[in-house]
């Protein structure tokens, strides 16, 4: 009933119950995800403290008329598959349950598995893709070319554009998925070259859609017209880097 900026500013207090423990938490509206950094060898400590801050965060939300949901709660790790593998922890303690720890997770149309290889977004976007095409298939055939195109750019290509920055540095194998709109607006099959089509449709690959959209976020951070928690943060180098528990609220 309040709506997502009157609810965050009801909320704010939250960030100062996360922050006595010393854990991050990303919040948008309801949304929340509360982030534990550590090494494996300290993973029942970190785990411990996690328990410990969604414990007190239940109370204050008890105290605030609401309520944490632990049906709704993932818990996930991420990192390098072979420490990831060392982790024997596979539930989560929140209030009075536990929360078994999944491999992959949706954060905000985004689906997040624990390597960071965004194969299962990836196969999302595509099922989606794929049923919007199935759907538009048999309109589109009494419809002129360019009003097909519109179809596609409002139904197809903004599941294609949408948080496709997180897409840097996935294979060519993964980017060769996300071609059938191309293919279905001008009729090409499977085994023609998907280049000469994309050059009709003024199309960038996706590869380069991704590429492009990274310079100018950075061009926007340099010259401060990004949002802050893009302007604010800096290079972050970590030589060997250690997994990170997230909690999906």
């Amino acid at each position: 009933m309040l709506g997502p900026l009157l609810f965050v500013l009801y909320t704010a207090d939250v960030n100062q119950v996360v922050a006595k423990h010393s854990l991050q938490l990303h919040q948008y509206a309801n949304d929340w995800k509360v982030c534990v950094t550590t090494s494996v060898d300290d993973v029942t400590l970190a785990v411990d403290r996690l328990a410990q801050c969604v414990s007190h965060v239940g109370d204050w939300m008890s105290l605030s008329r609401l309520r944490l949901n632990s049906s709704k709660t993932q818990a996930i790790w991420l990192g390098h598959k072979n420490q990831i593998y060392r982790i024997s922890i596979r539930s989560i303690p929140v209030l009075s349950s536990s929360v078994s720890v999944v491999d992959s997770v949706s954060d905000l149309g985004v689906v997040i598995d624990s390597r960071l290889m965004m194969s299962d977004h990836i196969t999302a976007v595509c099922r989606s893709g794929c049923y919007q095409l199935h759907q538009l298939r048999p309109v589109a055939r009494a419809l002129p070319k360019a009003a097909a195109k519109t179809l596609v750019q409002a139904f197809i290509s903004c599941r294609l554009n949408y948080c496709n920055a997180l897409l840097y540095g996935v294979t060519d194998n993964l980017f060769r998925r996300l071609h059938a709109a191309a293919r279905f607006l001008t009729g090409t099959s499977r085994r023609d070259h998907i280049s000469p089509v994309r050059s009709r449709l003024h199309w960038l690959p996706m590869k380069q859609q991704v590429v492009f959209k990274l310079p100018i976020l950075v061009f926007k951070s340099l010259r401060g017209k990004s949002p802050s928690y893009l302007a604010d943060s800096g290079d972050v180098v970590c030589a060997r880097p250690m997994p990170m528990l997230s909690l999906f609220c």
